[in-house]
């Protein structure tokens, strides 16, 4: 698997709370979507840890084409999952 599976074509908005460590997934085949389950293991994708620096609402890429990593930036636009 050299691409990353398309898990979804919109953003998913989720709470994130300031201190807490989060391992979104770069894969796209985590079934607990935008989030790391270990379904990666037998890729060489590994996902993107990162520990929230504020609380807030953030909009998690599903798509896996974001130029931004982790976060949305409408790359899921121009995309279809046939």
């Amino acid at each position: 698997m050299d691409k990353a599976k398309i898990a979804g074509l919109s953003p998913m908005r989720v709470e994130i709370e300031a201190g807490k460590k989060y391992a979104w997934c770069s894969c796209g085949l985590s079934s607990n979507q935008p989030f790391c389950d270990g379904a990666h293991k037998p890729t060489s994708f590994t996902p993107n840890v990162f520990v929230a620096e504020e609380s807030k609402t953030v909009s998690f890429c599903t798509c896996k084409h974001s130029a931004n990593p982790v976060f949305c930036d409408g790359s899921h636009k121009g995309l279809t999952t046939e």
